[in-house]
């Protein structure tokens, strides 16, 4: 299993890769007009995984990773790895 940040249209999505073919987003992040928004997936409802008005990319992706959504997929000793991966055509 792997974890990293790939990226997308107006941000990046935290996905993680269970097998060679099969990714999941499990968070993300995405700018737009009046900011950053964030969030990290859930199983339930839980509004506090969600949240507006980052002042920085980096402070976005802390937010989601603080969550470790990867351990709805029973990855717990996972590392997100640095380096983004690129749009998928």
């Amino acid at each position: 299993m792997s974890v990293f940040w790939r990226n997308v249209k107006r941000g990046q999505n935290l996905v993680i890769e269970v097998d060679s073919e099969l990714e999941e987003v499990i968070g993300g992040y995405r700018e737009n007009k009046r900011g950053i928004n964030a969030y990290a997936r859930t199983m339930g409802y839980e509004p506090e995984r969600s949240q507006k008005g980052f002042p920085s990319v980096e402070d976005a992706k802390t937010f989601v990773e603080s969550f470790s959504p990867w351990n709805l997929f029973g990855a717990h000793d996972v590392t997100v790895e640095p380096e983004a991966r690129p749009i998928l055509e």
